[in-house]
């Protein structure tokens, strides 16, 4: 008599599951699009309200629109916890905490004076557009991205040693040639316009003044171009490396929430569950 009961109510959760985390159905499209909607208008809205000289009811109603919106994302942020089995995986992933930050800002404003204006961390919630529009292949191409550039680390980090150590060598030469006369008080003074220069930045509030020492100047800044080049092939490299196959499979375990699986998942790569578990039932 006890399943029965228990059914409707796991249904109930599964449907709002779907609506509020997957993009693959209209109404978790049109969910998505509308919550995008808000939060654009919630900035837009903090950024209006910090313009002075508006007339008194413009206030009003942006302070009355923000409490709007303010609600709806509390009960969003509400309806995201009780819909997934393991509350604590999403209250502490990246989305989770964006999304509480993102909701308490308005309710603090009682406390503390202006903290209403935090109310623009928001966009940063921005970043579900990618579900939207369907795009994982780029999300994708930014985890290869981001594999290259960890793979790459130990020859960054010796390329970056080499380079400090030439900063070094021709800031203390650098102090040598020019002296304090021409603003060279000190050799990290003359290291810190040795970087300046290698990076091709160039502010000018210090510039070597003798010939041998714009000679010097000339090398470094020839150097700093073929500088640039050098971590940026060493990243290409390992990029062009990387598997150029990219898993586009969108869906987020009911269970844990967790996403990024392969194409042929059949169970959470996290915590095992089934993540079709509606296909299975109607397989038995």
């Amino acid at each position: 008599m006890g399943v029965p009961l228990e059914k409707p109510k796991s249904a109930w959760r599964k449907r709002l599951h779907d609506i509020i985390y997957e993009a693959d159905t209209p109404m978790g499209k049109l969910f998505d699009v509308v919550l995008l909607v808000l939060i654009f208008i919630s900035v837009i809205f903090v950024m209006v309200e910090s313009v002075r000289g508006l007339p008194e009811h413009v206030y009003d109603l942006l302070y009355y629109g923000e409490w709007v919106i303010t609600i709806f994302f509390s009960l969003e942020y509400i309806a995201r916890i009780i819909t997934v089995k393991k509350p604590s995986s999403y209250v502490f992933s990246f989305y989770g905490i964006i999304d509480l930050l993102s909701t308490l800002p308005l309710y603090l404003s009682f406390i503390l004076v202006g903290s209403n204006y935090l109310l623009t961390v928001r966009a940063l919630r921005l970043l579900r557009v990618f579900r939207i529009l369907k795009v994982t292949r780029y999300i994708g191409e930014s985890n290869k991205l981001k594999k290259a550039l960890i793979d790459s680390r130990p020859k960054i980090l010796v390329f970056l040693f080499a380079v400090l150590i030439v900063c070094i060598i021709a800031g203390t030469l650098m102090y040598l040639i020019e002296g304090e006369a021409s603003g060279f008080k000190s050799i990290p003074v003359s290291v810190y316009w040795c970087i300046v220069t290698l990076t091709t930045v160039g502010f000018g509030d210090i510039a070597p003044v003798t010939p041998f020492g714009q000679f010097l100047a000339a090398i470094i800044m020839i150097m700093g171009y073929g500088i640039i080049a050098v971590p940026t092939g060493i990243v290409s490299a390992e990029y062009t490396r990387s598997s150029d196959y990219v898993h586009v499979n969108s869906k987020a375990c009911p269970n844990c929430n967790a996403l990024r699986h392969r194409d042929d998942a059949k169970f959470c790569h996290k915590c095992g569950e089934d993540l079709y578990p509606e296909t299975s039932e109607n397989a038995s």
